[in-house]
């Protein structure tokens, strides 16, 4: 069974609620989940992974200092995370408040490092995004991309 880690950073519990969907989804299709904030991962505990969904709200366009950390450390662990799946998710207080910009940024951390991307070719193509409290669209977009990764998990992983 794959295993996938759902690490978020969350202030206002916004990007919590999302990490949480997420999470449900990827347990909901078989696989191994640990949901977490990020501030109690560390980098070196990614390699026990086969998956990779980072969350991280909006600030200035960017990912979170705490997400930025924890992928900055992450750099001794260059090509070792080679292979895994990469996600990501995001949340903001306004529609063009850098949703994307910030998924982008951690999709680039996790291309570095070799990872495969799940992509969604509908809705939400770089990954969930959130404005404000979660609605029922972002839930949605949420548990696709729970399926999505899961789905990709068993072509890859699954023997």
């Amino acid at each position: 069974m794959a295993k996938a880690l759902v690490a978020y950073y969350s202030s206002t519990g916004h990007t919590k609620r999302m990490a949480d969907e997420i999470a449900a989804a990827l347990v909901k299709e078989g696989m191994n989940v640990t949901n977490k904030d990020i501030a109690q991962v560390s980098a070196e505990e990614l390699i026990n992974y086969d998956a990779l969904v980072f969350g991280s709200p909006t600030y200035y366009g960017a990912m979170a200092y705490q997400v930025k950390k924890i992928l900055d450390e992450s750099v001794v662990l260059h090509g070792r995370l080679d292979g895994k799946i990469g996600a990501a998710f995001s949340s903001a207080a306004n529609i063009a408040g850098g949703n994307e910009t910030t998924i982008l940024d951690i999709l680039h951390a996790f291309l570095i490092h070799g990872m495969i991307i799940q992509g969604d070719p509908q809705g939400d193509h770089y990954g969930p995004v959130g404005i404000a409290s979660p609605n029922e669209r972002t839930i949605n977009e949420c548990k696709r991309l729970g399926k999505r990764v899961a789905d990709l998990a068993r072509k890859l992983f699954d023997k």
